[in-house]
């Protein structure tokens, strides 16, 4: 996509439509606020890109060369990119020498940001053996390969095909964007856990459209996230405050740290909840594959959506509530703290544990709407001494977490009791 093609797209997505305005308006080469471009997801984007953090919707705080949170970017505009992609091979290859013109050692962020945008629309590989170099694209991309890496993970292709029948007829695809990954919990039985879901960095167009249909984000259907792994290794280190207690987690994903205290906390009950019914096929069939691990503790999927009126069945049910990475999208904060507050058993034990990056002013501002309900809680920043360790290294240059950055990165532990 020449650069040419780009500007004139941003400036009819963002113009107008939120504080920030956009090209040309609120800084830079940015979308403006105001559109669900993190929240309907050109995944694995935002995660790749970090923006939708602030007021502005830009990468850190302040907009300027960034993707934001704002414009209804694949609702409204989706389909004119797809078009512009789908141009003749002399379009293609035309727009090819253009982006050469534009191209420079100094390349801007923004620049590296729309080829990353660009890459994932064109899945196959580019005639331009130069074109958006790994090094570029490393300079801005917060992506990381292994995260926190404290539960070790392989994928497992044998394993998945004994379960792809099942999977395909669930997910209406082929089974070719289905992934099953073993992962190894480092506890005295060496347990492992088999999670299926979709397969890394696959976008798939048809996620879009469920999502405006069913007024969802897809976060857990694209990847598995840094502070899932940190959250599953937190309750794994403190087994025993989940035994003989009913628990819940919230805006799951795939659901590693509610399958971990199935499997080792011997709790009374388990339940993985996401708002995404493409995500609770996936974490179903990951319950159904780890049965056996589960001794006496009842565990079940379940989707929840946290602006549903429909749970007064399970109100004042649970004595320990799990997230991670929930407080992202600020127009999810009020139902976030409202289904906190309703699911919570109303006893002075019961309380909810979250693990959430600050993320500009997304934390605070969550924890404002905590208050407001009625809540209290409590922010601890080093809770665990590996997971601190681990902190440390990104903070000195780890190579496998490119840009890795305190506020956007490392989850905070969050404690939300009545």
């Amino acid at each position: 996509m020449a650069m040419g093609l780009v500007k004139p797209l941003v400036m009819e997505i963002g113009g107008g439509v939120g504080d920030d305005g956009g090209y040309g308006t609120g800084g830079g080469d940015t979308f403006g606020s105001g559109s669900n471009f993190c929240r309907l997801q050109l995944w694995p984007l935002a995660m790749e890109i970090g923006g939708g953090v602030g007021d502005d919707g830009g990468y850190g705080t302040g907009g300027g060369d960034a993707f934001g949170s704002g414009s209804n970017f694949c609702r409204l505009q989706l389909w004119h990119w797809i078009e512009l992609n789908h141009q003749s091979a002399t379009e293609k290859q035309q727009a090819m020498r253009e982006e050469k013109t534009v191209r420079s050692a100094t390349m801007k962020a923004s620049s590296l940001r729309w080829g990353i945008l660009r890459k994932a629309f064109l899945r196959r590989p580019s005639p331009d053996p130069d074109e958006y170099s790994e090094l570029g694209i490393k300079r801005i991309s917060r992506k990381t390969t292994r995260g926190f890496n404290l539960i070790p993970c392989h994928l497992m292709e044998d394993h998945l095909k004994e379960h792809s029948a099942s999977l395909s007829k669930t997910d209406q695809s082929d089974g070719s964007k289905d992934a099953c990954v073993r992962y190894s919990v480092p506890n005295d039985s060496a347990l492992k856990l088999y999670l299926f879901q979709r397969v890394d960095n696959r976008a798939d167009l048809n996620d879009f459209e469920f999502c405006n249909r069913y007024d969802i984000d897809n976060t857990g259907l694209v990847c598995h996230w840094p502070s899932e792994d940190v959250l599953a290794f937190y309750c794994l280190s403190h087994a025993d405050m989940f035994r003989s207690k009913k628990v819940i987690e919230l805006g799951s994903g795939y659901g590693l740290a509610g399958l971990v205290i199935a499997a080792v906390a011997e709790a009374l009950e388990v339940v993985i909840s996401d708002g995404n019914p493409q995500v609770v096929d996936y974490i179903q069939h990951s319950i159904n594959a780890n049965s056996s691990a589960f001794g006496d503790t009842k565990v079940k999927s379940m989707m929840l959506h946290w602006n549903q009126e429909e749970i007064s069945d399970i109100s004042s049910t649970f004595d320990v509530i799990i997230a991670s990475d929930c407080t992202f999208f600020k127009e999810f904060h009020k139902g976030l703290a409202r289904t906190i507050k309703f699911l919570l058993k109303n006893e002075q034990t019961s309380e909810a544990i979250l693990l959430s990056p600050k993320r500009g002013d997304s934390l605070d501002k969550f924890m404002v709407e905590i208050k407001e309900s009625g809540l209290h809680f409590s922010i601890t920043e080093m809770y665990d001494m590996e997971v601190w360790r681990c902190h440390q290294g990104f903070m000195k240059g780890d190579d496998s977490w490119p840009n890795y950055e305190k506020d956007h990165c490392y989850p905070l532990l969050v404690r939300i009791f009545l």
